[in-house]
């Protein structure tokens, strides 16, 4: 019998061997480093390299600066394919602004779906777009880059296939033939993206995307690609290579660059060209070109971002909310920009300055000038690596470490050794700074935030590969103990040497010190006087749910100001904060920051949840991600009635209640006590009934102090009470929600509706705007094709989970009162974590891991 391959079965034999591939593609890219690396040590000095790279000529560099222009203009294009894709429409000025910011920072820092995702997920917000929209747009922006790579890296091997030979080894024809099928194949996915039909992949059944959105992104990323190509092409000698090839090696080193993970493929791009052109290219005039293009390419687009989100910075005070967004993305891209101008200092450590430039040192400056400047502008390099982190934090220390540092560093580029580039790019980032004062807003101490393992891990490694060029550049040096006390002015080993050591025994310092800083972080349930405060910034704010905090059952932290808090509960290493911070806006972001750095230095894990829209960008500032967990039912009270079509079952279980002998009345809180151990009977009758346990933490319990705080509206048959809810409203009068709603077994079936639509129909009476039914979880999660796994997970467990728990039932009740429905998210670090949080977040409710196994 003949088994046919069909696509699915391909799909599934490729993510069972996923943990392969990836191991071996680590160990290639592992290989290919060392390789270079042993290619760079014993083939090139540093001193040819420098010749190749002073030799340069003007025309190559204006070419390859166009070129870049070139390919950062198409990357402008993949936004605004995604965006068609995922249904959206924004101006191209908005959408051109923020691929480039987007681009240049998630291609200098790497990891481009969490860099270049947190700046998209940020402006396009500002623009109006919904948090899920810009989430597909991010997913088919990456899918269409991988796809468009190794598109137009086929095509170049069809006419290069014979220089890719002389590397590689593999005959021509079986080259070109790999390549016509990977040709033949994107032709055969257009032809099915013409017919606009669908793939199902494991179970997942995709979209196809119209064939003119899959030629375009075809044609953009073949811009993009030869364009880049051409950036470094034209930094090498004229005639050195076939463009076509070098197309061809090119899209592969990018590939590798991107799967590796490491910031700007450094490293891995280079083994690869080294590898795939050292025949054809002498070794020092490629590595000079590589050089140039790493500044040409990465660098200089960094520093025109940096400069344009200081524009936007300069002139945020009358700026569209576009504007005003990606001023706040200032502290971002300051962050990363400070980390590369600190691996510049201390590259600049442990290198020599010109011949020009030592001779006129020695006529002009005191020797001790230029040690000390050498020396301490190593230091200032590596304070810039730490200080940098401050800038991710929004720490005002940071701000004046950092402006401090860059001016500094810029008094000493002169006795350095005449460091021009130096300058300009210490100017940049002093310019930036001072008109971005105003998004340094946390007042902290610079060292008052423990650094993480991966920061320090960071740093390190910045050191390590110091220490490696400086033994590059000066093996030449006969090492002898002598060595250290030599002062002179050509003598730039010894000078590198001592500025080294500082660097290595400051980051040993600085790690152990604050590695061994932990706090000690007690957790302490509030106090009556601790709750009377939380009460009254609850009253005037209009969260309702807010009023959970009267529970006593979470920990609160409280802003300086005293005016807002973030309650929490912890279990095990999550720390779980209930909705959003309660209070004003203003008060929000410094909170969520001590929380978030609380729970790390803590070691712990920071989440927030059921957050609502208008406060992700919060989120995404601390380094958190963002994961959907449902939709919230909003009733618009002031259009609310009884009447017309869309209400008419509500409508006639309102009726049918009332010819029951239903009626309803609301007590206030001095009321509440003569009536309780009605409502107590009630309650223990409904736990009884539904054979649970009190809940905690997102959901109120029947306890005595914190029923007798709020409002209960009672509904009775005849002179005896069969239902009941607590209410929960604000002095502002906004919002208005319900906690607990319990009703005696015998109850008629019709009491829920009418308690609702009576409670509703009441606060709409006092002028409420707006009455909260609450979340259902997983409903209107994305059944797009590009959907996140986390959605798919989501609506499977919505469609086929009634077992656990009613989600649809739940939807369809809440669906009788015509609601608008606003999204919930949980906010929380990525990988596996929020599955983790969601554990913790089910026993915090429960009461433990075991009950939440019952009910």
């Amino acid at each position: 019998m003949t088994v046919t391959a069909t696509p699915e079965r391909w799909v599934s034999k490729l993510g069972q061997w996923r943990l392969w591939v990836y191991a071996a593609l680590a160990v290639l890219m592992g290989a290919l480093l060392l390789q270079a690396g042993h290619k760079l040590m014993t083939e090139l000095s540093y001193g040819a390299i420098v010749d190749a790279v002073r030799a340069t000529p003007a025309t190559a560099l204006l070419l390859s600066a166009l070129a870049t222009a070139a390919s950062y203009y198409a990357l402008t294009f993949y936004d605004r394919t995604a965006l068609a894709y995922a249904g959206a429409r924004l101006p191209q000025r908005v959408v051109a602004k923020t691929a480039f910011i987007a681009y240049a920072l998630s291609n200098t820092i790497g990891l481009g779906v969490l860099t270049g995702g947190a700046v998209r997920m940020r402006l396009y917000g500002a623009a109006g777009l919904e948090a899920g929209l810009v989430s597909r747009a991010i997913v088919f922006n990456a899918a269409g880059f991988g796809i468009g790579v190794v598109v137009v890296g086929a095509a170049a091997l069809v006419w290069g296939a014979g220089t890719v030979q002389t590397v590689f080894g593999t005959p021509p024809g079986l080259l070109r033939a790999m390549a016509v099928v990977v040709l033949l194949a994107a032709g055969a996915f257009i032809g099915f993206c013409r017919r606009g039909g669908e793939m199902v992949l494991r179970g997942v059944v995709l979209r196809l995307p119209s064939a003119s959105l899959a030629l375009q992104q075809l044609w953009i990323s073949a811009i993009d690609v030869v364009a880049a190509a051409a950036a470094l092409w034209c930094l090498l000698p004229a005639g050195a290579i076939a463009f076509p090839a070098f197309v061809g090696f090119f899209a592969l080193a990018i590939a590798l660059g991107v799967i590796s993970h490491v910031p700007g493929g450094l490293g891995v791009f280079e083994a690869v060209m080294l590898l795939a052109l050292g025949g054809h290219v002498p070794a020092e005039q490629l590595a000079g070109a590589l050089v140039v293009f790493r500044v040409v390419y990465y660098l200089l687009p960094l520093a025109l971002a940096v400069t344009l989100l200081a524009g936007a910075e300069w002139q945020r005070g009358a700026a569209t909310p576009v504007v005003k967004a990606a001023a706040g993305l200032s502290p971002l891209l300051l962050s990363a920009y400070t980390w590369v101008v600190g691996v510049v200092l201390l590259v600049s450590g442990v290198t020599p300055a010109t011949e020009e430039a030592t001779d006129w040192l020695a006529r002009t400056l005191a020797l001790p000038v230029v040690e000390a400047a050498h020396f301490l502008g190593s230091i200032a390099g590596l304070a810039l690596l730490f200080v940098a982190r401050g800038m991710f934090l929004r720490l005002d220390a940071s701000w004046w470490a950092g402006l401090a540092l860059a001016l500094f560093s810029l008094l000493l580029c002169l006795p350095k050794g005449i460091a021009l580039s130096e300058g300009v790019l210490l100017l940049v980032l002093a310019g930036a700074l001072a008109v971005s004062r105003k998004q340094f807003n946390r007042r902290a101490a610079l060292f008052s935030q423990a650094f993480t393992w991966g920061w320090l891990a960071a740093v390190g490694a910045v050191v390590a590969a110091i220490t490696a060029l400086l033994f590059f550049v000066y093996r030449d040096v006969a090492y002898a103990n002598q060595v250290w006390w030599q002062f002179e002015f050509d003598g730039y080993a010894p000078r590198s040497l001592r500025a080294l050591v500082a660097v290595c025994l400051i980051t040993l310092v600085v790690a152990l010190s604050r590695l061994w800083r932990r706090p000690q972080a007690v957790m302490v349930k509030p106090d009556g006087g601790a709750l009377e405060q939380a009460a009254r910034i609850v009253r005037a704010q209009p969260s309702a749910g807010a009023g959970l905090v009267m529970m006593g059952d979470k920990s609160l932290m409280v802003s300086d100001s005293q005016r807002a808090f973030i309650m929490f509960g912890r279990r095990g290493r999550s720390w779980v904060a209930l909705y959003d911070p309660v209070g004003p806006v203003g008060e929000w972001t410094e909170l969520v920051w001590r929380f978030v750095e609380l729970a790390r230095e803590s070691g712990g894990r920071a989440a927030f949840y059921q957050v609502r829209p208008e406060g992700l960008p919060v989120y995404l500032d601390a380094g958190l991600r963002v994961h959907k967990l449902g939709e919230c039912a909003l009733v618009d009270l002031p259009s609310f009635s009884l009447q017309g079509k869309q209400r008419a079952n509500l409508r006639h279980g309102v009726a049918r209640a009332q010819r029951e002998g239903l009626s309803f009345e609301v007590l206030a809180p001095d009321a509440v006590a003569g009536v309780y151990d009605e409502l107590r009977a009630i309650s223990d009758a409904w736990l009884a009934d539904h054979q649970t346990a009190e809940k905690a933490f997102s959901l109120g319990a029947f306890r005595r102090d914190y029923v007798l705080r709020q409002p209960v509206a009672v509904v009775r048959q005849g002179e005896r009470m069969v239902a009941f809810a607590t209410l929960l409203r604000t002095d502002l009068a906004v919002e208005a929600s319900v906690d607990l709603m319990r009703q005696l077994p015998d109850a008629p079936r019709s009491a829920m509706d009418f308690l609702f639509a009576q409670v509703i129909l009441h606060f709409k009476a006092e002028g409420l705007q707006r009455f909260n039914l609450g979340m259902v979880p997983l409903s209107g999660m994305a059944q797009h094709p590009l959907a996140p796994n986390w959605h798919r997970l989501g609506r499977l467990l919505f469609n086929h989970g009634e077992n656990f728990y009613n989600f649809q039932g739940l939807r369809a009740f809440k669906e009788k009162f015509d609601p608008v429905w606003e999204p919930r998210y949980l906010a929380s670090p990525g990988g596996f974590a929020p599955f983790f949080i969601l554990a913790d977040v089910a026993a915090l409710i429960a009461g433990g891991l075991r009950k939440v196994m019952g009910k």
